[in-house]
């Protein structure tokens, strides 16, 4: 019972600060982001750290920062001078580079595990995140005052987690991937995909401006690379052998067990509608 009402009120302030955070600015959403960032990647790489790994944690970290606010400045700060905006775009090149010289000094006796497991939270964490910065400054549609997509980005994830998670705690009964998470099933799959089709339907008779098929696909990445997500996050906790990422958002877990499924979908659904001309 206290698990599920923690979960609730967490989840809800986190609602109503990232809504807020749509509506009234772009840099106080990135700010928010930022702050996942740091804190996602210092979970990470705390929950790799054992006998054979020991990954750059303080490097890793601010690097991750540092990609962050870099591909931020570039795509909100258009008045940059020409030269600085080429600085920019090669600087996260180098951030992925400094770990082998790193590594060098550092006299542990697994170096390739180290770098690897720092670069990869670099590109499952800092990657997916900066893009979101993409979808908001960048919202070619707004619908009552916030960037249309990326709103309904984060509706459809909250819409289909809540009702996988609820209809498939009450009713499920087949296992969906058992060998990796246990409690998912089919049933809630199905149904948290019900709710988030239902809701970009709604979308799209709200928002005339995108196509009934962006709406669509839209939902279907979500579902898809969602769903993946929390089971890639779930395969990294069983091969820890641990139950959550962290204990710092109460009634969820740490910031990977929350975001899980925005690192693997975000990526996908930025590139879609990147192509589409829509960001």
């Amino acid at each position: 019972m206290h698990n599920f009402r923690d979960r609730t009120i967490t989840g809800l302030s986190m609602v109503f600060l990232l809504l807020a955070a749509l509506y009234f600015s772009p840099w106080f959403f990135a700010g928010i982001f930022l702050l996942v960032v740091v804190l996602g990647l210092w979970e990470f790489y705390s929950l790799v750290n054992n006998e054979t790994t020991r990954p750059q944690k303080i490097y890793g970290t601010l690097a991750g920062a540092l990609l962050y606010i870099d591909i931020l400045c570039l795509h909100h700060m258009p008045e940059l001078p020409l030269q600085a905006a080429r600085v920019l775009s090669v600087f996260p090149v180098i951030l992925f580079f400094i770990p082998f010289i790193i590594e060098i000094y550092r006299k542990h006796a697994h170096p390739l595990n180290n770098i690897s497991i720092t670069v990869l939270g670099l590109l499952y964490i800092a990657v997916p995140l900066a893009l979101m910065n993409l979808f908001n400054g960048n919202a070619a549609v707004r619908f009552l005052g916030f960037p249309a997509l990326l709103l309904a980005y984060f509706i459809l994830i909250w819409f289909y987690d809540t009702g996988a998670y609820l209809f498939g705690k009450q009713f499920g009964k087949h296992k969906f991937f058992e060998r990796i998470s246990p409690k998912k099933t089919w049933e809630g799959t199905l149904a948290g995909s019900f709710v988030a089709i239902a809701t970009a339907l709604i979308f799209a008779f709200l928002i005339k401006e995108i196509l009934l098929i962006d709406w669509i696909v839209l939902t279907l990445l979500v579902i898809f690379f969602g769903t993946y997500g929390d089971l890639a996050e779930s395969l990294f906790k069983r091969s820890l052998n641990i139950k959550d990422s962290g204990n710092i958002l109460p009634g969820h877990g740490g910031i990977l067990d929350r975001f899980d499924t925005l690192f693997l979908s975000a990526p996908f659904v930025f590139l879609y509608f990147y192509l589409r001309n829509l960001i």
